[in-house]
């Protein structure tokens, strides 16, 4: 007997994590102190480079930027979890599902973009110091900016309304704890093909192309440190990409892990583990590695808690 179609399916159930009662206050515990790490830590970024004016600079202009989508990347999912296990409910509506689904597609597109952008700017910064003010000027880096978005926004609406067209069965549960899109189009009753075809195409132009350019970047921006006779030279043009490459590599291998296991092994427990590393873990580590490793952030932050300690007994 085939399963029912129904297109005009009111919800789904995000089955996420162990349904052991007594883990229910320690995962909501945990993601909680998470999620407030998360959002406190990049808005203490993007607070050190809005009021400091030595970081107005075309660097720490794409890691604010950076920080909001990190904030925005986990406030799409993590919200809606913890408030389903506050509520004792795994259920998410048709409507929720999908506007949860574009977001997420939007903002993780968008961080693939960001950090693209951000290696070309430590590839101007170190293989072309002389031109890097003049070709890297506030006009150019508020276009990289909006490109990012409008292509990212375009994505996630041509894959929002390709899902739209699908119909589903009743009694659909997500192996998540949020929606995610391979999971709905898997769990479609009607033909995917145009869906998985799709996925497939801008899987490997959106994640392999921006990879491509950031891996061209660091290969020119090696063999430039190379070529710098000094080891103090070679350490400081390095340092500038440190934290950058730190992010990528997180950033990359955990949505690797996501994908394989979405689309090739179906482990539902290393699935879900990926998949917190990948929406939660990482942009909760960024705030961590811009700030420890960069001296200009930890003076900026020190400036504005100074000024605030100030600002205290004159109020």
């Amino acid at each position: 007997m085939e399963p029912r179609n129904d297109t005009h399916i009111s919800e789904f159930l995000l089955l996420g994590f162990s349904e052991d009662p007594e883990l229910q206050p320690l995962i909501f515990d945990l993601f909680l102190s998470m999620y407030l790490i998360t959002v406190l830590g990049n808005l203490l970024i993007i607070l050190a480079i809005t009021s400091d004016s030595h970081l107005h600079t075309p660097m720490y202009f794409f890691i604010g930027n950076l920080s909001f989508v990190d904030i925005c990347f986990t406030s799409t999912t993590v919200p809606k979890m913890l408030l389903n296990n506050q509520m004792q409910s795994k259920v998410i509506s048709y409507g929720g599902c999908v506007t949860q689904m574009y977001f997420f597609v939007l903002l993780g597109g968008l961080e693939d973009f960001l950090l693209t952008v951000m290696a070309y700017d430590r590839f101007m910064a170190i293989c072309h110091p002389l031109h890097y003010t003049v070709i890297m000027n506030p006009q150019l880096c508020g276009l990289l900016v909006l490109l990012c978005w409008i292509i990212s926004a375009l994505h996630a609406l041509l894959e929002s309304l390709l899902v739209l067209r699908l119909s589903f069965c009743t009694n659909v549960e997500i192996t998540q704890f949020f929606c995610e899109l391979n999971q709905l189009v898997q769990h479609a009753c009607s033909d995917t093909f145009i869906n998985d075809v799709v996925l497939c195409f801008f899987a490997m132009l959106l994640g392999g192309g921006p990879l491509g350019g950031i891996i061209c970047s660091y290969s020119r921006i090696l063999s430039s440190i190379h070529a710098i006779s000094s080891t103090q030279g070679k350490y400081k043009a390095f340092s500038t990409c440190a934290s950058h490459l730190t992010v990528v590599s997180l950033f990359y291998f955990t949505s690797i892990g996501v994908y394989i296991n979405s689309t090739v092994m179906h482990n539902v427990h290393s699935g879900t583990v990926a998949s917190v590393l990948y929406t939660v873990v990482t942009p909760m580590l960024n705030p961590f590695i811009y700030s420890l490793r960069n001296k200009d952030i930890k003076e900026a932050l020190r400036r504005l808690y100074r000024r605030e300690l100030i600002k205290g007994p004159l109020s």
